[in-house]
């Protein structure tokens, strides 16, 4: 799902009144935050009567457990093709789905924010636990072919590098890439950052200068 702000303000025209909430809930999120609005400023946005969401949502954590569900959706996929199945080598896919990571939240920023700072309970809404549970996947299968690279003996269990490599990820991601006002100023690119914890993190692993390592 790609959203823009002028995408979102065209409203309610083509009889798809869950798209038009979609949108008109998105719109709200880039002016006013995750938390900033009620279902019937949903309606207002989206151009439909106040009434018109409960047709489709119980309430406005409903709305945004959809909205969220369909951020993780599309991170999901981005992470998948920048993985690749670990080609041409672990390493550098990993590093490839960093980048993606950075450039979803720098790109959609309303999704970013509805996937992690709506105040929504995943385990409340099935569908939202099952995408975000396959978006982290992509994670640990990355940290699964990276442990491999270890030896048996001492190897860390791949879950809990997972993550942490989202914990780092996410943390640089909310703080200097997203693409909103709550983004921070850095004396350098939020990839270079990213590339540098990495780096730490790998060769406190015992995987020496990471860059050349090959699978």
């Amino acid at each position: 799902m790609r959203w823009s702000k002028d995408e979102g303000r065209r409203g309610y025209h083509h009889g798809n009144l869950r798209e038009a909430l979609i949108r008109g809930a998105l719109e709200l999120i880039a002016d006013k935050g995750p938390a900033g609005f009620t279902v019937a400023e949903a309606a207002r946005s989206a151009g439909v009567s106040p009434g018109a969401p409960y047709r489709h949502f119980r309430d406005r954590d409903d709305l945004m457990a959809d909205v969220a569900r369909r951020g993780f959706e599309t991170f999901e996929a981005e992470l998948a093709k920048a993985w690749d199945e670990g080609r041409p080598e672990p390493l550098a896919a990993f590093e490839r789905v960093g980048h993606a990571y950075l450039a979803f939240a720098r790109r959609e920023p309303a999704l970013y924010a509805a996937m992690f700072e709506s105040g929504v309970a995943p385990d409340a809404y099935e569908e939202l636990r099952q995408a975000g549970e396959r978006a982290f996947a992509i994670l640990r299968n990355a940290a699964e072919a990276i442990a491999a690279l270890l030896p048996k003996e001492g190897r860390p269990p791949a879950a809990m590098m997972a993550l942490h490599f989202w914990s780092l990820t996410h943390g640089i991601a909310s703080l200097f890439a997203r693409g909103d006002a709550a983004r921070r100023k850095l004396p350098m690119t939020p990839e270079e950052l990213l590339e540098a914890g990495v780096l730490v993190y790998l060769q406190g692993l015992g995987l020496g200068n990471a860059k050349t390592r090959g699978a």
